[in-house]
């Protein structure tokens, strides 16, 4: 069985909506063939990390960058699965209420000396809140999950 790990930073009602949405598609996508675990990013230890086969992140934007949580999970995991999880496929996720590019910028400068495989475009859901953030999210979800499921990713 596959594992999918969601590290979200979801400190709103509205970010929670987004993590359920990833949860929820993420479920139905795959099937019983995935299993779905989510966690914020200081829950997050390497060997979570380690254990899985491909990470959904998402986080708001916080002065045009990823959460100061988010920054924290990446600072503590990076050199423990840097030589381990080359390849790993990931999706990210930002709220943003402006822009989300230097958000986007910050995460990806990270993965890219991670080595991981960004098998989405980032999802920026932007400026005012609106219920197509909570569609886009949960097809996200069962996306990765199928591809997790099925083996192509």
């Amino acid at each position: 069985m596959k594992t999918l790990l969601i590290i979200a930073h979801a400190v709103s009602p509205n970010l929670r909506r987004l993590l359920a949405a990833l949860r929820t598609g993420a479920k139905a996508g795959g099937e019983d063939q995935v299993r779905v675990v989510s966690q914020s990013p200081f829950e997050t230890q390497p060997e979570h990390v380690l254990e899985a086969d491909g990470i959904l992140l998402l986080t708001p934007e916080n002065l045009a960058y990823m959460s100061g949580a988010m920054k924290d999970f990446f600072d503590r995991n990076y050199y423990p699965t840097l030589d381990h999880k080359q390849g790993l496929p990931y999706a990210l996720v930002v709220r943003a209420g402006n822009d989300g590019t230097g958000t986007v910028a910050g995460v990806e400068r990270i993965v890219t000396g991670l080595r991981w495989k960004a098998v989405a475009e980032p999802l920026i859901c932007r400026g005012e809140f609106q219920a197509s953030f909570v569609d886009d999210c949960h097809d996200l979800g069962a996306a990765m999950a199928a591809g997790l499921g099925s083996g192509m990713l």
